[in-house]
């Protein structure tokens, strides 16, 4: 339900939002919220409600690309890996190192190369994330390659690419989806901390780490500035972390 406001949210933006996101009015700058402006005014005098709405539309459509980039690239790493030894000291080891630095760092030096865009957020925050995709794919095709019904196949001729895509990837299904889930999460986080350092979107692109970046000089003035596109990015986190949760309840047999 909480993820359906977020979705319902972003598709429906234009028709939701009161003002345009970009408009300027220097005249109306960091109004409190009234009937107006719901949510008061930044120091530009933009619609701050506005401007959270369609930051949902950019948080959304960033972890929906990250979460189809890592789903495809991790999973065919993954059934590599686990189902041929040689490919898994390689494609093990390159994981390995992207692990070694902290997710928003890596991101923030493969931005600095790339340059700003969603679509370079959206391939940075993807490389970020795809050894978890990779590790979980990985275990579960290790134990899956020995199941009877794979040696079944194997022994009757089954191609090694049937073998993979036929028998083991369905097995793979549960544990991807949740881990999916979760890299949305982590996602929404890591785009706002990127673009409140000021990397990754134009500073004029209405996402919510912006919006806190913009309000950290008027937070004991206009704390609604922070509280409320905070409040919006905690929402988004907490619903997709519970989805998760319940993800892994119904579909881990392991459990319960």
């Amino acid at each position: 339900f909480m993820f359906i406001i977020i979705a319902m949210t972003a598709l429906f933006a234009p028709q939701i939002a009161t003002h345009d996101p970009a408009e300027i009015s220097m005249a109306k700058a960091l109004q409190a919220p009234s009937a107006a402006h719901l949510c008061g005014t930044d120091e530009f005098g933009r619609d701050v409600f506005s401007r959270i709405v369609y930051g949902s539309r950019i948080s959304l459509s960033i972890s929906l690309s990250v979460l189809v980039a890592t789903g495809a690239a991790g999973t065919m790493l993954g059934l590599l890996a686990g189902y041929y030894g040689a490919a898994d000291m390689i494609i093990m080891r390159i994981m390995d190192g992207l692990m070694a630095f902290p997710t928003v760092i890596l991101a923030l030096v493969l931005l600095t190369v790339l340059g700003p865009g969603i679509g370079n957020i959206v391939l940075a925050l993807s490389l970020t994330q795809i050894p978890r995709v990779v590790r979980t794919v990985r275990a579960t095709a290790i134990s899956a390659r020995q199941y009877e019904h794979v040696e079944a196949a194997r022994a009757m001729g089954a191609s090694d690419f049937r073998i993979m895509f036929k028998y083991i990837l369905p097995l793979c299904i549960s544990p991807l989806i949740i881990r999916l889930t979760l890299i949305m999460a982590l996602t929404v986080l890591n785009e706002a901390s990127l673009t409140f350092l000021g990397a990754g979107l134009p500073p004029e692109t209405p996402s919510w780490g912006s919006i806190l970046s913009e309000a950290r000089q008027h937070a004991t003035t206009s704390p609604y500035l922070i509280l409320l596109p905070g409040g919006a990015i905690v929402w988004s986190v907490m619903a997709l972390n519970i989805l998760g949760d319940g993800l892994r309840d119904a579909l881990d047999p392991r459990l319960g």
